[in-house]
């Protein structure tokens, strides 16, 4: 009967996770550049203004209602009604102490309109309201 010494087996049986670290950075690296650009919502003209900026005192990031030009209002990429928008809301922040929304209203949309979708955020109870705008182009 032959007796193995372990020092004379040519097979190691080690795992070379060198191919593993190298595939994991190329999806890191991947995720990184393609984070940025899956920011959801529509493509709105918004007013150029000089505003000074909204300090966002908020651990949670506000919801953005979305007024298209065609007077459509959308929460993330959920179109809805005007009529259901506050009890939409008031169900997204019921347990949310801090509560705040931001209004991003193509140029071109009726005053009036914003307005009125500004009254039907404050009937869900939120009181802090914003204005989204983009800073004049400097020439």
């Amino acid at each position: 009967m032959a007796i193995h010494n372990r020092d004379d087996d040519p097979f190691l049986s080690q795992i070379n996770v060198t191919p593993l670290v190298d595939v994991m950075l190329v999806l890191l690296i991947i995720f990184m550049v393609t984070a940025p650009m899956l920011q959801e919502g529509f493509d709105v003209n918004l007013p150029k203004v000089e505003a000074n900026p909204i300090s966002l005192k908020t651990r949670d990031e506000p919801i953005i209602v979305t007024i298209s030009r065609k007077g459509e209002v959308f929460i993330n990429k959920n179109r809805m009604d005007l009529s259901t928008l506050g009890e939409k809301l008031k169900a997204i922040y019921e347990r949310k102490r801090e509560k705040m929304v931001l209004i991003k209203a193509d140029e071109k949309v009726p005053y009036g309109f914003v307005a009125k979708t500004m009254a039907e955020i404050r009937k869900a109870g939120i009181q802090r309201v914003g204005m989204l705008t983009e800073p004049p182009e400097i020439q």
